[in-house]
């Protein structure tokens, strides 16, 4: 068990005067356990309180026999899990719940314990998360770090013809290689005016002279995610593209210079975003400029225009503007950043300049 970031807990438990956390999320018993357990349709829940108690409810199906530091009970299918959980819980008091707790096990809990009162006490892990340890930091930085080593392989292998689905099929061998379990998110290669939608799908389209290519690529590495773009260009690039790149480029380091503790995230994504306003083209940059990253490659928060919230040492988010011309093409460029005591670090380090390959 990960001692400090319990402790981190039961002090934000404390803050909020939510004495008793039932925790379900997958990435939240890993970022305590270091268990990643994808239980499906079956209840696997740590239960901790105030007093002291530390309960690892998990169906028998999943063997742990690793010291967590959690009392584990075990249950089969012919158990009911809520009748493991309940007699640990104190019906007189708070009880925290995660947002995501399937409903079918919370209905069954609070039948059983009537009057309990039950709030959401998922920001709780979410404010100790979004902080990141020494030990996520570099994770997270070698993440990042064979990021830069598989997109580097990758547009090595584009040419002429080739289709954005292979191209993403061919990141599953690459990431492998280099020790890589499975991807942050579903890969994003768009070619051309594919381009023009943040989240296209890879598709059959073929690879064609003055293409832009977006290339938003991640992958979880020792249970932490990397997540990067970059556009690059096939054969030629117009001064059109070359505009539209120049602009995306300055944005992206603008809102990276801004970043600082005591910074609000609004005022971060003011200043990626006035780069691209001041231009003309502030339509066509249609997202917020950034979210955290770590064991989740979406964390709680985010670098947006309503977010007023502080930077703090320690947090890693991404800064990635964009312009997208519909029916033409789109650009966009992203780094993760760590805040750091005066600053921020780029995790990223592959190439920002304009490429043509």
């Amino acid at each position: 068990m990960e001692e400090k970031r319990l402790d981190r807990i039961l002090t934000s438990m404390e803050k909020y005067k939510i004495p008793q956390l039932i925790i379900t999320s997958p990435s939240a018993i890993f970022y305590l356990t270091g268990k990643w357990i994808e239980s499906g349709e079956r209840m696997c829940a740590i239960f901790i309180d105030q007093s002291g108690v530390k309960k690892f409810v998990i169906n028998a199906l999943f063997p742990i026999n690793d010291d967590t530091g959690f009392d584990i009970i075990t249950f089969n299918d012919s158990e009911d899990p809520i009748e493991k959980l309940t007699p640990f819980i104190d019906k007189k008091a708070v009880l925290g719940i995660d947002k995501n707790w399937q409903s079918s096990f919370l209905i069954r809990l609070m039948d059983k314990l009537q009057g309990i009162s039950v709030v959401n006490g998922s920001f709780i892990m979410d404010e100790v998360r979004i902080i990141k340890d020494d030990d996520e930091i570099q994770l997270l930085k070698e993440a990042s770090k064979i990021n830069d080593m598989v997109i580097d392989e990758l547009i090595k292998n584009i040419s002429e013809g080739s289709k954005e689905v292979d191209l993403a099929r061919n990141l599953v061998d690459i990431y492998a290689k280099h020790g890589t379990e499975q991807f942050s998110f579903e890969p994003l290669i768009a070619f051309g005016k594919n381009g023009a939608e943040p989240h296209h799908s890879s598709d059959n389209s073929i690879l064609k002279k003055g293409n832009s290519i977006i290339i938003d690529i991640g992958g979880k590495t020792n249970g932490y995610c990397s997540d990067m773009t970059r556009t690059v260009f096939y054969g030629e690039i117009s001064e059109r593209q070359k505009e539209i790149y120049n602009l995306v480029h300055q944005a992206n380091l603008q809102g990276i210079k801004a970043v600082r503790p005591g910074t609000k995230f609004s005022d971060i994504d003011k200043a990626a975003r006035d780069v691209i306003a001041n231009a003309g083209y502030g339509e066509y940059f249609t997202h917020r400029t950034g979210h955290n990253v770590g064991i989740d490659v979406h964390e709680p928060t985010d670098v947006s225009s309503i977010n007023n919230s502080e930077v703090e040492e320690g947090m890693v988010f991404s800064i990635e503007p964009g312009i997208y011309l519909p029916n033409e093409f789109g650009v966009r460029i992203e780094d993760l950043v760590l805040v750091t005591k005066d600053g921020c670090e780029i995790l990223n380090s592959y190439d920002k300049n304009i490429k043509i390959i």
